[in-house]
């Protein structure tokens, strides 16, 4: 890693494209001056921004192509069009390159997730990826995955899960060895399908150095914060994540219906303004946006396809924690800890 951080972005990714993401980039570099980024995309909309902003301009390049993948895409569609060509492959072909240190689209899951696989590869020992998200607690922020990316997943793919989710908690909230929780339908130990008790065993009985694994967690420990680490498939994990987010905004319709249906109200909002604030920017998605595609050889970053440059912003930022404080060597550094002997068939699909 050199003194700069520098990430490849696809500009054209998003409800909005190079509006929103040069504008994130900004405010990014802002917090964080040594970014530097390379911006992949139409050249005749991307140039103006950066003229606009001498700052941004001078840490960055320009990358053209005219190609780029739509929100409404299918994979394989995406892939036949987009492949070597589009803004999204040509941001991720840097990162594979080691040109870049990180890759950010606001572009389709779907493709990204499938160009990804082709273009950057699998870190060795890991068989399936995961999508990680930074997730509001109580407590603080926890990391649940996967979010989405793997639909089903055995015993030691969740293990594998667990493995990188550690890692990147590591990163992100500073602690030598994170709590780890398998999501469950309760806690007992005879609960649950066969995959999550048996990844339950796993970690149990295994040398996990890195994590300190708590057993099996509930879907309202996910928002207590009970642990750092919350770990499961990407059906129920994705489910998860679309009913928090319906919760939040669900609160705050009830609040501002509240707020505004009396004098009396709107008085107690003046006096509790401070209270309402607070709140509001505990609950603002735009602070924990950008989702880590981990499995990868290398740092990808998922943003969500319709959010602003404020939203984008973090996006960058969670890309430039992950490639500032090396999340890949971390990743290894569980993985090895766990390299199985060809004798130990439990752990061959960790490390193999």
């Amino acid at each position: 890693m050199t003194d700069k951080v520098r990430i490849a972005l696809d500009a054209m990714g998003g409800d909005h494209g190079p509006e929103v993401v040069a504008p994130g980039a900004a405010i990014a570099l802002s917090r964080k001056p040594d970014l530097n980024f390379l911006f992949v995309g139409d050249e005749a909309r991307i140039r103006p921004l950066l003229d606009a902003d001498p700052a941004l301009r001078a840490v960055s390049e320009i990358q053209h192509t005219d190609v780029s993948v739509a929100m409404d895409d299918k994979p394989s569609v995406a892939l036949r069009k987009g492949r070597y060509k589009s803004s999204m492959w040509l941001a991720l072909e840097a990162v594979k390159a080691r040109r870049v240190d990180a890759a950010i689209s606001a572009g389709n899951t779907g493709a990204l997730m499938a160009m990804s696989r082709l273009c950057v590869r699998m870190t060795p020992g890991v068989e399936r990826p995961a999508i990680a998200a930074i997730w509001p607690t109580i407590r603080g922020e926890s990391i649940v995955l996967d979010v989405g990316a793997t639909i089903g997943a055995d015993a030691n793919q969740l293990v594998s899960f667990a493995v990188m989710g550690a890692a990147m908690a590591r990163i992100l909230f500073d602690i030598d060895r994170p709590t780890v929780g398998l999501l469950n339908i309760g806690v007992e130990e005879v609960k649950g399908v066969e995959q999550v008790k048996e990844a339950a065993s796993l970690l149990r009985e295994g040398d996990f150095p890195r994590l300190d694994f708590r057993g099996f967690v509930e879907g309202n420990d996910i928002g207590k914060g009970t642990v750092d680490v919350v770990v499961t498939e990407g059906f129920s994990g994705n489910i998860a994540l679309k009913t928090a987010e319906g919760t939040a905004k669900q609160i705050g319709e009830y609040l501002r219906s509240a707020i505004s249906r009396t004098l009396m109200s709107k008085i107690g909002y003046v006096l509790a303004k401070h209270a309402f604030d607070t709140l509001r920017e505990k609950m603002d998605p735009r602070k924990v946006n950008g989702g880590v595609f981990l499995g990868l050889d290398g740092v990808v970053i998922k943003s969500h396809g319709g959010t602003d440059a404020e939203g984008f912003a973090s996006a960058v930022e969670l890309g430039y924690d992950m490639a500032r404080y090396d999340l890949m060597e971390k990743i290894h550094q569980g993985f090895a800890s766990v390299a199985p002997e060809p004798a130990a068939p439990a752990l061959a699909g960790v490390a193999s």
